[in-house]
């Protein structure tokens, strides 16, 4: 169980992708203007990172790794991650248009969201068992959840701000993530040393 929640801590706040890996950078530039496109956002992403894990993992376990076509990791995990987009694409036109027309473009992105690639290939990498893969998925949509508010809040405290002309727009959004992230760098060892 410690084993479990210090991947869950660490997915969230230590590597957090969008902030410590900085994988996933275009949703989360694109979708934090507001906070309820980005609360949306964060749930699809949640949902498709958690499912991808648990579809990933026998996958490559079961098939690509005793068939010795772990090469195909890739092209398989994408392929996966994209029909689990389309099922919350589907889902969500059918149950909540004004989420799914307020996401606009950015939720066929999640099929290109290489935090939601990164995440399957870490799990790989990290010789998770198949429940703590999930439990990383998971984490680390939480973790993008957490960027992606935490940023949002950010960007409508920006916007009552005096900016000078030469960082109005693009600028001072990046100046801005660059800070968050360096907040978060103060998690670093937060997991590890929880249980000491």
């Amino acid at each position: 169980m410690k084993e479990i929640f210090t991947i869950l801590v660490s997915a969230i706040l230590v590597d957090n992708f969008v902030l410590s890996k900085f994988l996933g950078c275009c949703p989360f530039l694109g979708v934090s203007k507001k906070m309820d496109s980005a609360l949306g956002m964060s749930g699809a992403v949640i949902f498709v990172m958690g499912l991808a894990s648990a579809a990933t993992w026998p996958i490559q376990t079961y098939l690509l790794t005793p068939l010795k076509l772990d090469y195909m990791g890739t092209i398989v995990f994408i392929l996966i991650i994209a029909a689990l987009v389309q099922l919350v694409e589907t889902i969500m036109k059918k149950y909540l248009p004004a989420l799914h027309r307020a996401l606009g473009i950015y939720l066929p992105l999640i099929t290109t969201n290489c935090a939601v690639l990164g995440v399957t290939l870490l799990n790989i990498e990290s010789q998770y068992t198949f429940i703590q893969a999930v439990v990383n998925g998971i984490g680390a949509g939480i973790g993008f959840m957490v960027a992606l508010v935490l940023f949002a809040g950010v960007r409508r405290k920006l916007e009552s701000c005096d900016i000078p002309k030469s960082f109005q727009g693009l600028p001072i959004t990046l100046v801005a993530a660059s800070l968050v992230s360096l907040s978060f760098m103060g998690f670093a060892g937060l997991a590890e040393n929880m249980f000491k």
